[in-house]
C-alpha cells in the first residue's frame, strides 16, 4: 500500500527532530497549515512541495511518495 502525504511528512519530521513550528517557519508557511496537512484535511501546492524541497534538500519525489528514502538532488545538474 502507498504512504499517504501526511504519514511521509510525520515521519521526516520525527526522523528530524523537527516541530511543526520550526517546519513551518523554514518553508514559510502558518503552522496551522502544517498541522492540517498532519491531518490529511490538505496537501501542499507545487510551491510550498518546491520550497520543502529545497528547504531541506530531499527531493520531491520523497514527499511525494514515489521513493521512500531521502534522496538529495544534484543541484548541479545542466541537463
Amino acid at each position: 500500500m502507498e504512504e499517504r502525504f501526511e504519514e511521509i511528512l510525520k515521519d521526516f519530521l520525527e526522523d528530524n527532530g523537527l516541530t511543526q513550528t520550526a517546519f513551518a517557519e523554514a518553508i514559510g508557511v502558518k503552522q496551522s497549515q502544517v498541522s492540517e496537512w498532519l491531518k490529511g484535511k490538505a496537501k501542499p501546492g507545487y510551491d510550498i512541495l518546491k520550497r520543502m524541497s529545497i528547504s531541506f534538500g530531499v527531493t520531491a519525489d520523497y514527499f511525494l511518495g514515489i521513493i521512500g528514502e531521502y534522496v538529495k538532488p544534484d543541484m548541479h545538474y545542466k541537463g
